[in-house]
């Protein structure tokens, strides 16, 4: 697994991705991205609209994550306009009415146990980012939290996946494909803000009260004290679950939220969603998790009573299972596997600092 460790500004962590791999191999995983979506008509002037106006409000909200992606695309020689586009194409197929998801994911917390309250993920998307998937370790001026320790893709930034910092909070994600969006918060922009000003899930939950959501997608999140939470980044404004074992995948779940999940439209991580959340619901509840008992779990394959947590691609260019984490909040470290946790190749990273 690549890993890039940097103490600097916003704009320095994203510089330090150079060399990290390959220019082409971020590029066919990115910008290459961007320019089928403008060739397909997803990429319209509809959308560069949309675009100009989601760049104001992350200039106004948010300069540090646009500062870094500028230090990103300063790292390979990329357009930054491109990146930005690339972090927004799940929106913007979206809005094209598209439910193809790009990644699709399932993730979920507990409370408590040996290793403390824990936050796991399959991250599940395309299989081009296998060759660049990293764990990014910052630290700078603008995180308040201490080190954040991440999961993403060179070429993105940081906590494009999950993350968790020194003070013991922890977020991952899930991709949810939905009709309905507005100019606000991308999910790929508040991950890394939670990481760098939110201690405790109850600081994050403010943060994430305090602006309006571009829309699509779900948070769970745990920290140190075994405070957990789940949310729905609705465009309408996000919904939130507070205490106990959470768990999401790919729909919307809660009563205001759920008619806004696109349908799955012959997409395999969509339309096996609910299959997934269903069995997590079934397993999750009334049992103590430690690290290993959670990896164990994440490599299930579809069979009778299970459901495939562990995706496999049916061609190169599909979706599958490419990295599992398990994030201790009070450890503070991640068990991340290269690949399908299937594979059983997992290794340990150290905890922030």
């Amino acid at each position: 697994m690549i890993e890039v460790s940097v103490n600097g500004t916003a704009y320095e962590r994203g510089r330090a991705q150079a060399g990290a791999a390959s220019v082409d191999a971020v590029r066919n995983a990115t910008v290459a991205r961007v320019e089928r979506a403008r060739a397909e008509g997803v990429i319209d002037a509809a959308a560069e609209t949309y675009l100009a106006a989601q760049r104001a409000f992350h200039e106004h909200h948010d300069p540090e994550s646009l500062s870094e992606l500028v230090g990103v695309a300063a790292a390979f020689g990329l357009a930054e306009p491109d990146l930005f586009a690339h972090l927004h194409l799940g929106t913007l197929r979206d809005i094209k009415g598209g439910g193809t998801l790009l990644d699709g994911c399932s993730a979920w917390v507990v409370p408590s146990g040996p290793e403390g309250a824990l936050v796991v993920k399959n991250r599940d998307t395309s299989g081009v980012h296998a060759g660049i998937q990293c764990v990014l370790r910052h630290s700078g001026p603008d995180i308040v939290t201490g080190q954040v320790l991440s999961l993403s893709s060179l070429g993105s930034l940081a906590a494009w996946s999950s993350g968790i910092n020194a003070a013991g909070l922890a977020v991952a994600d899930t991709q949810v494909a939905v009709n309905r969006h507005r100019v606000g918060w991308l999910r790929y922009f508040l991950l890394p803000r939670l990481l760098a000003r939110a201690r405790t899930v109850a600081e994050a939950v403010v943060l994430i009260r305090s602006l309006p959501h571009a829309g699509g997608g779900t948070l769970v999140l745990a920290d140190q004290g075994g405070a957990t939470a789940a949310v729905e980044l609705s465009a309408s404004g996000p919904v939130i679950t507070q205490g106990g074992v959470q768990w999401r995948t790919n729909h919307y779940t809660a009563t205001q939220t759920r008619a806004e999940t696109l349908g799955p439209d012959g997409d395999k991580i969509a339309s096996n969603s609910h299959q997934r959340f269903d069995f997590l619901g079934r397993v999750l509840p009334d049992r103590t998790w430690t690290v290993q008992e959670a990896k164990d779990l994440m490599a299930t394959h579809p069979g009778p009573g299970s459901a495939p947590l562990c995706q496999h691609a049916d061609d190169v260019d599909g979706s599958e299972t490419i990295s599992s984490v398990v994030y201790s909040c009070s450890i503070g470290g991640m068990e991340i596997s290269d690949g399908a946790p299937c594979l059983s190749r997992w290794q340990r990273i150290e905890p922030s600092r």
